[in-house]
């Protein structure tokens, strides 16, 4: 009876630091997520075993590891530093239709492995794909060519078909990206004063701007500064 009761006390536990941690699917995780989802799991494993490990023995690891994570959490969402270090950054290993040899290498991932992935993600022909990103939980996002994708609503509505690719993300959480920025042609200037016409003040207001293919401009402002 007391066996059982402890199991049950370390299974609301573990249970309460998944749903702490958030809503991520298993495949989903990032490294330090995944990392403590196995140690949490470990260590509430060893006082159901036996009667004489100290219950307490369990729950001060885990809430540790919990506390932790948290902690991390937070501080990912303050520096972009931080967040590069515990989770990485996605890479793009089809750009412009061609495969990124490179970066296939730097992440230690084969041809074979790519059409894989991307026949997973209804792309058998490598032709129709025009990006394709492996994202920091390690899937692939595959963007396809204007022919090559569904008709949207826009599509069956406009004259013309909008332009597939990836937007450039000019701004994140008020910092601007310089790369993205080189990558879509434009410059500094012309970005300022598309926030004038905009009424924004500078680039630390915006929450997120990015630009599609079709050189139309999405700005959201942070919360505090509407």
């Amino acid at each position: 009876m007391v066996l059982a009761i402890r199991t049950l006390i370390l299974y609301s536990l573990v249970i309460l630091a998944l749903r702490i941690m958030g809503k991520r699917q298993l495949g989903e995780l990032q490294p330090s997520e995944l990392v403590v989802a196995i140690m949490i799991s470990d260590l509430a494993s060893i006082p159901m075993e036996s009667v004489e490990i100290p219950l307490f023995s369990g729950i001060v690891p885990v809430l540790t590891l919990l506390i932790a994570e948290v902690m991390t959490s937070q501080m990912s969402l303050k520096s972009k530093t931080v967040r590069k270090f515990l989770s990485g950054e996605p890479c793009m290993v089809i750009y412009n239709g061609r495969i990124n040899e490179g970066e296939l290498r730097r992440m230690r991932f084969n041809l074979n492995d790519l059409m894989e992935e991307l026949r997973l993600n209804n792309y058998p022909n490598i032709a129709d794909v025009e990006v394709a990103v492996i994202e920091t939980s390690g899937q692939l996002s595959v963007i396809p060519k204007a022919d090559a994708r569904a008709v949207t609503v826009a599509d069956m509505t406009s004259s013309t078909v909008t332009k597939g690719g990836l937007p450039y993300m000019l701004v994140a959480d008020g910092c601007l990206n310089k790369f993205e920025l080189m990558r879509s042609g434009k410059t500094a200037g012309w970005l300022e004063n598309e926030f004038k016409k905009r009424g924004v003040n500078g680039v630390k207001d915006v929450f997120l701007a990015s630009l599609d293919m079709d050189d139309k401009l999405f700005v959201q402002m942070k919360e505090e500064k509407k």
